[in-house]
């Protein structure tokens, strides 16, 4: 078997301390050897091929980014009150206040200054603290930090099946680590302003190598190959040369795969999935370690090698023998995998999974999707990539037809058929089978292993929404901010539901700065409360849209401010960490006294990390006197600054704000289908949604909290708000072309409509991100619902709609005379 080592890397405190620009090309092959052993025309097949390159563009703006700024801690602290506020009651407010305030007149302005001498020599004040929180976190990151994309169906029917769509994605994805390795790709951008590209650095060839004292982030640039998993069993090739050209044809490619599904199908599933040892990448981190030690240590195993091997791919292609027979399923398999248990043993595709990395995911019936870890790179990045790889795999089967089909890429691979065989290199392009030698602690452990990850899924459930009625042209013309409009449904359906309001998170990307991740917006307001209070409440329909606006309006603020890096989470995280950092450098023990003996417990057990980038610590609940001389509580110490539990990090409410029960995530464009992740809380819910130009679509997760209920409630709100909308407009701006429009009343002095979709960014939808509100007049509705079931109220709500436009009809025909029948749009 043809091994390649794989070696493991500095820590990531040493790695960004020392980080260095991209390689040039000419860098790249002097350092892969490729210099010395191939000629100027082998190492360079595309001097002739294609268009004219443009070196260097990826990167081009890295050292022109501004760095993310820290904010004012006065600023921070007023908006941490703001955030809390509708969350508490009066003497919860007075509490954190008081706290506050001690807090701004004592350790705030220390650790402030500490923060700021820390980050005067790091790229971002945030980054290593980000970085630390999720690889200190132990727990699975199956369900708690990997989310997952499921792309659209091929147009082409034909081409939905399982080995023509996996070639087809995997070709494509070659072509997207080519264009980021010659530095080829496009720079994303907003309004004009190019954004940090360094997250695509990390993007592939990359693994998630859990240790015994967290887990690191290992990566092999030099990668050339793929690992494919199909019923549990490992398999291996290499598909780019050391000049990261393409060395197999989309056909190559097919046949590859087509071999290894019919060798995984000579082994019976049962027998399979006993050396599945994937599953063990869903373990518990110091379990996986362990696990992981036990591989390595026999002189004479090949395990060493085969870790190596799928340490260092590319990325994982799973290959599943299921057909999920709906979207729920769809997403379910995406994000954890199924378990079904047949005699005793595992056979579901969570047994076909390795969650360390990047993982493409295809069924039996060409259903697709992205499973990725999370650590390196947030949704906005692997969005870019899945919207970029969708958009080949359409263009180049338009080629086929058409040569004169337009590229994607500002260059492209020379035909591997056409090339001479000896310009590939040392490559292996026939498949190779790892085999395991299942020691047997490796077969106790995997036992194990996936009866806590069958526990797992079990104790989560999914449903999803594919809301056809509207989307993102009729939120628009009733002049609001897509974003803003989705993000007040969910709090008004939750509320519908439980009659509160609840702690909400979604992320604003912060990519304008250099290497900038994500802001957290806290959805809840005072405006969102009192708006939801007002729609279910018995009032006019013109108070509960005027309360939308304000509440749409107050969010698209927030998202600006966030997106600005002027939130207050990430901030307080910072000086939270930089706390822990000065406790544990003085030597103190106070930590140990709430539970934690060193920054590194207090991340790892409570700490919790969300899985789209939320950063959610949660320190200590109480203030402690140990060895300060200022206490939180208000008693006198005579114990040294800073060992104490800073006033605001011990307010309950610094707990509250970080546990999370709404945790959303808008990020998607329409070469996806759903987008999803876990709950972040035990009591909370994973929401994870699309905006569409004429439909939505929500992947909504919770550990069996009435999902299916909550998904109906959100219909239910969706299809009532439209009808309080078109109220008020009175039949205007319902997603009509002006033409349509035209038919209508005049409209009298209408605003501008300015667009707020968030999809400004290369035609990329940001996580989180959207832009300016919009003024526009807004509409009316129908009020006075309580807590309602939420099916007997969409019914009622369809009849009562239904009679209004046979009404409406009548109306428009006796004011003027018609030539034939005038057809109901809203029916198609």
């Amino acid at each position: 078997m043809a091994v390649r080592t794989f070696t493991m890397p500095k820590s990531l405190n040493e790695s960004l301390a020392t980080e260095q620009p991209p390689l040039s090309d000419a860098d790249r092959s002097t350092v892969n050897g490729v210099a010395g052993n191939y000629s100027a025309s082998e190492r360079e097949p595309l001097a002739s091929n294609g268009p004219t390159r443009r070196p260097g563009i990826t990167y081009a703006a890295q050292d022109k980014l501004p760095k993310l700024p820290i904010p004012e801690l006065e600023d921070t602290c007023r908006k941490y009150q703001a955030v809390l506020a509708p969350l508490q009651n009066r003497r919860e407010q007075e509490d954190t206040a008081a706290a506050v305030q001690d807090f701004l007149k004592n350790d705030g302005l220390e650790l402030q200054a500490r923060l700021k001498k820390y980050a005067s020599g790091k790229t971002s004040y945030i980054e290593q603290f980000w970085y630390d929180s999720y690889l200190n976190f132990d727990n699975s990151v199956v369900l708690n930090l990997n989310p997952f994309f499921l792309l659209e169906d091929d147009p082409t029917p034909a081409r939905n099946n399982q080995v023509t769509r996996a070639a087809s994605l995997v070709i494509s994805s070659l072509s997207f680590v080519r264009a980021v390795r010659k530095e080829e790709l496009p720079p994303d951008t907003l309004k004009g302003t190019q954004l940090c590209m360094y997250q695509y650095l990390r993007l592939f060839s990359t693994a998630r190598i859990p240790t015994g004292n967290g887990c690191q982030i290992a990566q092999d640039s030099g990668s050339r190959h793929i690992v494919v998993l199909c019923k549990g069993q490992f398999y291996w090739f290499d598909v780019l040369d050391d000049n990261s050209d393409i060395i197999m044809t989309e056909k190559d490619m097919a046949l590859n795969l087509q071999v290894i599904v019919d060798d995984a199908e000579q082994t019976p599933i049962q027998d399979a999935a006993k050396g599945a040892l994937g599953v063990l990448s869903t373990e518990n981190r110091k379990v996986w370690a362990g696990l992981r030690d036990v591989l390595t240590r026999e002189e004479d195993s090949n395990n060493a090698e085969c870790l190596g091997i799928v340490d260092s791919a590319l990325f994982i292609l799973c290959l599943d023998y299921t057909e999920p027979k709906n979207g729920a399923e769809l997403c379910g398999n995406m994000l954890c995998g199924t378990s079904e248990v047949v005699k005793g043993v595992q056979i579901g595709t969570c047994t076909n999974r390795w969650y360390d990395k990047m993982q493409i995911i295809v069924c039996k019936n060409g259903s697709a999707g992205i499973n990725f870890e999370h650590t390196g790179v947030d949704g906005h990045t692997v969005l870019r990539m899945a919207s970029d790889v969708y958009t080949d795999t359409i263009l180049r089967f338009a080629k086929s037809i058409n040569g004169q089909a337009p590229s994607l890429w500002a260059s492209t691979s020379p035909d591997p058929s056409k090339r001479d065989p000896a310009s590939f290199g040392n490559v292996s392009t026939t498949p190779h089978k790892l085999e395991w030698d299942m020691l047997p602690e490796l077969s106790t452990a995997l036992r194990f292993a996936e009866t806590r990850l069958a526990d797992l899924i079990q104790q989560n459930e999914f449903q999803i929404l594919e809301f056809a009625g509207y989307g993102k042209s009729f939120i628009t013309s009733m002049g609001f901010s897509p974003d803003a409009f989705v993000q007040m449904a969910f709090q008004a359906a939750y509320y519908g539901l439980y009659g509160r309001v609840e702690n909400t998170y979604e992320p604003a990307m912060t990519k304008v700065f250099l290497h900038g991740r994500t802001e957290a917006i806290r959805v809840a307001t005072h405006e969102s409360a009192e708006f939801v209070k007002t729609f279910w409440a018995d009032t006019t329909p013109q108070h509960k849209v005027d309360a939308l606006k304000k509440a749409t309006q107050k969010h698209t603020a927030l998202t600006k401010e966030c997106a600005k890096g002027l939130g207050q989470d990430r901030h307080l995280y910072a000086l939270y960490c930089v706390w822990q950092r000065a406790v544990d450098e003085e030597g103190a023990e106070a930590a140990s006294s709430n539970g934690y003996s060193s920054p590194v417990d207090a991340a790892s057990d409570r700490g919790v990390t969300s899985q789209r980038g939320s950063i959610s610590p949660s320190p200590p609940q109480s203030p402690t006197k140990d060895r300060d001389n200022k206490n939180t509580s208000g008693s006198p110490s005579s114990k040294p600054p800073l060992q104490h539990i800073p006033s605001l990090f011990s307010d309950p409410g610094y707990d509250r704000i970080n546990t999370t029960i709404l945790s959303t995530s808008n990020c998607g464009n329409p070469a996806l289908r759903h987008f999803g992740f876990g709950p972040s809380s035990a009591d909370g819910f994973g929401i994870g949604y699309i905006i569409k130009d004429d439909s939505i679509s929500v992947c909504i997760s919770s550990k069996h909290r009435q999902t299916k209920r909550f998904v109906d409630s959100l219909e239910a709100y969706f299809a009532e708000i439209k009808r309080l909308l078109r109220s008020v407009k009175k039949g205007e701006g319902t997603g009509r072309s002006r033409v349509r429009e035209s038919e209508g009343e005049k409209k009298a002095g209408k605003a501008k409509v300015i667009k707020a979709d968030g999809q400004g960014v290369s035609g990329y939808v940001p996580e989180g991100e959207n832009e300016a509100p919009l003024e526009e007049e807004e509409d009316e509705g129908l009020g006075g619902y309580g807590f309602f079931d939420a099916g007997m109220l969409l019914q009622a709500l369809k009849a009562n709609q239904e009679e209004k436009e046979r009404t409406s009809d009548k109306a428009v025909g006796s004011a003027r005379r018609a030539i034939g029948k005038k057809l109901r749009l809203s029916e198609y």
